[in-house]
């Protein structure tokens, strides 16, 4: 079984900077994508970033340029390091990983439980 564990949200004033970790423990061999999304309070979950395991990126256009992602494949964790941070980023952000091989067979749509980033002064 593959389990995804958030850490590193937070409190945060607007201006500010936090980084988000996503471990994925298991037997697991390869994550073909990992990455973020958020949801804010009565929102629809949506795309933060995404990174393939080829090395692809893709941004939401509300974050790029503030957010960066990032993943160590030999570790298998992401990162999303989230700078100017704005009161409009508040939301639960939610680990995500697709097409996990694993020793008998592949995991779709694997989800973190989130991790509540809120940014107010």
């Amino acid at each position: 079984q593959v389990q995804l564990v958030e850490s590193g949200g937070g409190l945060v004033q607007p201006g500010g900077s936090l980084r988000l970790s996503c471990a994925a423990s298991g037997w697991i061999f390869s994550i073909n994508v990992m990455g973020w999304y958020r949801q804010a309070p009565g929102k629809q979950r949506e795309l933060v970033a995404t990174f393939t395991i080829g090395g692809s990126t893709n941004y939401a256009d509300s974050v790029k340029g503030r957010f960066t992602i990032s993943r160590d494949n030999a570790k298998n964790m992401v990162y999303l390091q989230m700078n100017s941070l704005k009161p409009e980023d508040t939301a639960v952000y939610y680990c995500y990983a697709d097409n996990v091989l694993i020793s008998y067979g592949r995991l779709y749509d694997l989800w973190g439980q989130g991790t509540q980033v809120t940014v107010s002064s």
